[in-house]
């Protein structure tokens, strides 16, 4: 009798019961198997040697395993990272006995399992904005449109600056499919960027939004790192913050956006591209001192939106590893967004100048919702969206199938 062998990508417990009844499994035995088939890999940067051997200890104990550096073992490490490599019932079984150890490992019990928890289910967000609504996470990606008030824009600089072509932009963007409409009346390029004063960006600005917000159906972002810019704009109406410094440039925006109660986004920016940690958790560390500050001014959790800042003090093979490793964003348990359109990294890669640069903005986009990407933010509406179009019904073939 002939057989073959087929490597199965199972995307969490959900595929494994559904693949466990096809097989005709007992129930009984599908509700056991499901936790024993979930495989998850968790990194923690770093804990106290003294907790880190009480950790690998309750692992191992478990069948999972867990590597720590050399100098663990007899305490002559100060800290360590730790990798976890495990099922969903070591975790569960592991993690119910480190809630009862000492030396601070309840609390790491507690942000390994809120880890597992956030990557395992997508956030789903619905902001009522009066007349507007915005739903993310429901399967169908958020296409945000960039219209650029600036006459020097890397991409558009000048297109769209004169009061009635950004009106006339904005529509043709929502009639291309934009769910979002993203303000901005000072360039923030990383490469040559002249830096405005709050009353120019808000002369460029105001007039402009008060049109756009009369005329349109769909929210509109303010893309400012300016207190005194975001308070005027969301006066007048505006629904939704872009902050590139991720509330960490001007302390007043987490008190405006927390007293609108409006969604912020939060960039992650540095002034240098030079790393001397791991991107990832450098840009980690960054979200979690950004949601802090908006945190104790009053924003709610659900309104933080994460947008890794690609091309924002990142070369290209940052911005590559950074887009490769987009999931790993989602144990922040926050949408994402992600911002690649037209970049100099495709251009680097692909040699080409920003005008030929549709076809690789069309793969950063795919690429990051299927890693985990809830909106991405473009230039070419039409184009996204259509993209975008795909990509979920790829990543939802099951309910697409069904209807």
């Amino acid at each position: 009798m002939s057989c073959s062998a087929q490597v199965r990508n199972l995307n969490g417990e959900s595929d494994v019961k559904q693949l466990l009844s096809e097989m005709g499994c007992d129930p009984i035995g599908i509700s056991i198997m499901t936790p024993k088939a979930c495989f998850k890999t968790v990194y923690i940067e770093s804990v106290s040697t003294k907790a880190a051997n009480l950790l690998k200890q309750t692992f191992l104990a478990k069948g999972a395993e867990v590597a720590v550096t050399r100098g663990t073992a007899d305490l002559s490490a100060a800290a360590t990272p730790v990798l976890i490599c495990g099922t969903m019932k070591q975790y569960r079984q592991a993690l119910a006995q480190l809630r009862q150890q000492p030396w601070g490992l309840p609390h790491i019990a507690a942000k390994v399992e809120q880890a597992l928890s956030h990557a395992a289910t997508p956030p789903l967000r619905r902001y009522l904005f009066g007349d507007r609504t915005l739903e993310i996470g429901t399967g169908k990606t958020v296409v945000m449109g960039i219209l650029n008030l600036t006459p020097d824009s890397f991409s558009d600089g000048g297109k769209h600056n004169e009061c009635d072509a950004a009106v006339r932009q904005a529509l043709a963007m929502i009639e291309d499919g934009a769910d979002i409409i993203d303000v901005g009346a000072e360039s923030t390029r990383p490469y040559g960027a002249v830096k405005i004063s709050a009353i120019e960006e808000q002369a460029r600005l105001l007039p402009v939004l008060e049109k756009i917000l009369a005329v349109t159906n769909v929210p509109v972002s303010v893309d400012t790192y300016k207190g005194e810019v975001a308070e005027k704009a969301l006066a007048m109406g505006a629904h939704i913050l872009n902050d590139i410094w991720g509330l960490q440039q001007d302390k007043a925006m987490a008190e405006i956006a927390a007293r609108y109660k409006a969604p912020v986004i939060i960039m992650h920016n540095r002034t240098s591209n030079e790393s001397k940690r791991d991107i990832m958790s450098e840009m980690n560390e960054f979200f979690c001192r950004s949601i802090e500050i908006g945190l104790q001014a009053g924003i709610d959790q659900a309104q933080f939106i994460l947008d890794p800042g690609i091309g924002f003090g990142k070369n290209t093979p940052q911005n590559l590893e950074v887009l490769a490793r987009l999931s790993e964003l989602k144990a922040l348990g926050c949408p994402i967004l992600v911002g690649a359109s037209r970049k100099r990294f495709i251009g680097e890669v692909l040699n080409l100048p920003v005008e030929e640069r549709a076809e690789g903005t069309g793969a950063t986009v795919v690429h990051s919702i299927i890693n985990g990407a809830s909106i991405v933010r473009v230039h070419d509406v039409k184009l996204a969206k259509r993209m975008a179009m795909m990509a979920d019904a790829l990543q939802n073939w099951k309910e697409y199938a069904n209807g």
